[in-house]
């Protein structure tokens, strides 16, 4: 396998390189995939992750699983009682931040203080997207 050929730009043309079969590719075309191919490369990382690593940073993980139950319900049970109910999201949001007792037995959810409003809007969205 060969390399494409470089041209060297003249004084009235743009700068171009031969792909196969002689086709012709600017430069600028060529830069361009690579800008995106690197810009693609930083995006942030998928949103449930990133909000994965929240959920144990903001140590949800000491009683909370994703699919097993541990000391309070699993998140995947809590998205299915909440499917399809207008305002689950605000509900949830305010129940990380202010905790609660009785809706999932007599073991009651501490307040969550460290977890800041927009935190818990970003969980519970998380949390009411799981399967």
């Amino acid at each position: 396998m060969s390399l494409p050929k470089v041209t060297p730009p003249g004084p009235h043309r743009r700068h171009r390189r031969s792909g196969p079969a002689g086709a012709a590719f600017p430069s600028c075309a060529l830069k361009a995939s690579w800008v995106l191919a690197a810009g693609v490369l930083c995006l942030p990382v998928n949103r449930a992750v990133a909000d994965e690593e929240m959920y144990k940073a903001k140590n949800c993980f000491a009683c909370h699983r994703i699919d097993r139950n541990h000391l309070a319900p699993q998140f995947k049970v809590i998205a299915a009682k909440y499917a399809g109910t207008p305002g689950a999201e605000d509900l949830l949001a305010r129940r990380i931040r202010e905790g609660g007792v009785g809706v999932w037995g007599n073991t009651p959810m501490p307040p969550q203080p460290q977890v800041t409003e927009a935190e818990a809007g970003t969980l519970s969205r998380w949390i009411l997207g799981l399967k």
